[in-house]
């Protein structure tokens, strides 16, 4: 299992003064410095965080993997064919929420990335990856449509209480069973943190690639973000042997 490290909020805090820092390119170097194996970041069609400028300037520094987070607009395909990730991750995006609720509502979206959103980023040669709820449905979904990676949706396990936790996991464990038997790679992220990242990676099979941001960003803030990085790093590394 690998750690990339989502720098979208380190825009977020540069972009709340408009003067150039913290910068998330600069963040990107010290996170592989650290360990990480890549780096996520997000391009909204708001722009909210992440900027343009940054998108080109993470594709010159980050050494590893770089996955490359959107909503499937032409926008968005083009500047991701131009720009080459390892990995492009669709993902929704409402212009109201402060962060991705929840995974891509694979029956609604079905005939539209098969016909219009997945040819493309083919032809550019761009791996895809599917954010989506950790529901065996859906992973039989994503195997018809021929993606090679699936981001199975931590947000509600990360959130959850009491039995609901216990529920949770047997789901995420359930779905990623099903992608992996379908020959599909399996991700996760979204509100995985130091407290819950021990149960998920103690329940959970065939998890390939975790991607973790707000949980290391507010973590740095008062160890330092290699310290963060590190220890997160050590932490998934120890379930690889």
């Amino acid at each position: 299992m690998k750690l990339l490290v989502n720098i979208d909020h380190v825009a977020t805090l540069r972009n709340a003064r408009s003067e150039g820092v913290p910068d998330p390119v600069q963040a990107a170097i010290e996170c592989e410095k650290a360990g990480a194996a890549g780096i996520v970041f997000h391009l909204r069609e708001d722009r909210r965080h992440i900027k343009d400028a940054d998108v080109y300037g993470l594709k010159k520094v980050v050494k590893g993997l770089l996955d490359f987070e959107m909503g499937a607009t032409e926008e968005m395909i083009r500047i991701c064919s131009e720009i080459k990730p390892h990995l492009c991750t669709l993902v929704p995006e409402k212009r109201e929420e402060i962060t991705t609720e929840g995974g891509l509502n694979m029956e609604a979206i079905f005939d539209d990335y098969k016909n219009r959103v997945l040819p493309k980023l083919k032809d550019a040669e761009i791996p895809v990856s599917l954010f989506v709820e950790p529901e065996p449905k859906d992973m039989k979904l994503c195997a018809k449509l021929g993606v090679p990676v699936v981001e199975l949706h931590t947000g509600t396990y990360s959130n959850a209480t009491g039995d609901q936790i216990k529920k949770e996991l047997e789901r995420l464990k359930e779905a990623a069973t099903v992608a992996h038997d379908h020959g599909i790679q399996v991700n996760a992220g979204h509100g995985l943190n130091f407290e819950n990242i021990r149960a998920f990676l103690d329940n959970i099979p065939h998890v390939e690639e975790i991607s973790i941001g707000h949980a290391l960003m507010a973590d740095a803030l008062f160890r330092g973000l290699p310290v963060s990085v590190r220890e997160m790093v050590d932490i998934i590394e120890s379930y690889n042997g």
